[in-house]
């Protein structure tokens, strides 16, 4: 019998190259996705822990700033609700002497950058 070489029509050369072209697009949607959302699921791991953490570091804290992080005290300020970034970048501030405060910069003088990342945390984490 002889074998006759197929010669595929335009319109299955047209499939074929579709079919490859979307499944090299697929591979570059799904990766990203997949890496996305492993990221985010160990972030939210990693949020959890340092979240708790920093309410066991905080027991300090609550003395002058609560016990849920809203003083009653006007002259100190409420740490429940405010921005991550914000309440890290002032403990290190005045742990660095970039800010000076006489009771909380000698609370935040021994405080290592997790510490301060834990409480920002935690902090950012309470209900206002």
């Amino acid at each position: 019998m002889d074998k006759q070489r197929f010669t595929p029509t335009p319109m299955q050369r047209v499939f074929r190259y579709s079919t490859a072209q979307c499944q090299k697009s697929i591979g570059r949607v799904v990766l990203p996705i997949s890496l996305a959302l492993g990221c985010a699921i160990a972030s939210a791991e990693t949020t959890n822990s340092a979240i708790a953490a920093g309410e066991a570091k905080s027991a300090v804290c609550r003395s002058c700033h609560g016990a849920e992080g809203i003083t009653t005290n006007p002259a100190w300020p409420n740490l429940a609700g405010q921005n991550k970034r914000y309440l890290e970048n002032q403990l290190k501030r005045f742990r660095d002497g970039g800010r000076e405060d006489p009771v909380m910069s000698a609370m935040a003088a021994p405080l290592s950058d997790e510490d301060i990342a834990n409480l920002s945390a935690y902090y950012s984490n309470l209900a206002q």
